[in-house]
């Protein structure tokens, strides 16, 4: 297909295709002469991945254009590339780590994950910016004089593996590497917000199934 064609089925303008293009974040196509180049469905794919990270996730164009790079390293193993791909994504920052609160909540994250048997993501604590956003949320917790207990905790924690199941089942009904690695991606920027809605409807659910509307 010509650029007029993949503008008209992505839904994404001439003018943005090319600025994704020089950017890095679309492969060139294939040139025909010197002023046109033809693009293919992995084009049209890739484009509607690049719009969605950065129209709905909201993620820099800096931030797709290295994420994309771990995408198509064929270089890494699954786990890895996942990872360096979803590292990639805009993280809460570092824990102050002199913050008694801080310290307290890392030391029950650690805890909940050993209670958990979670060894994998014990091992990447150092580095994993999902473990932060743990640590960080709980001290917020604490510092408003609300505690959750490690049983509650694990609790959430054992809804959220049957839900991980979930997310790597869906992961391998798709083809090539690229394509899973893409997808989980996606189930961070688009999946999340969706799992976030469900929640809140469920406690609203259950909120007027306790206390009714009165």
């Amino acid at each position: 297909m010509r650029l007029r064609e993949l503008s008209e089925r992505s839904g994404v303008s001439t003018a943005t295709i090319k600025y994704y293009l020089r950017e890095g974040l679309l492969a060139p196509g294939r040139q025909i002469n010197t002023t046109t180049a033809e693009y293919d469905e992995e084009h049209l794919r890739r484009l509607r991945l690049v719009r969605a990270m950065i129209q709905v996730g909201g993620v820099p164009v800096a931030k797709v254009r290295e994420v994309l790079g771990h995408v198509d390293d064929d270089s890494l193993g699954r786990t890895i590339r996942m990872g360096a791909a979803l590292w990639a994504l805009p993280q809460v920052p570092e824990p102050d780590t002199e913050d008694e609160y801080v310290r307290a909540a890392g030391e029950e994250a650690e805890r909940l994950l050993e209670a958990l048997g979670w060894t994998n993501a014990r091992s990447l604590i150092t580095i994993s910016p999902a473990y932060r956003r743990l640590v960080v949320s709980i001290a917020a917790f604490r510092r408003l004089g609300y505690d959750w207990e490690t049983e509650l905790l694990m609790s959430y924690a054992r809804l959220m593996h049957e839900a991980a199941v979930l997310d790597l089942d869906f992961v391998e009904t798709h083809g090539s590497e690229a394509e899973k690695v893409e997808t989980a991606v996606l189930g961070v920027i688009l999946a999340q917000p969706i799992l976030q809605a469900l929640h809140r409807l469920a406690q609203e659910e259950e909120s007027a199934r306790r206390y009714g509307f009165g």
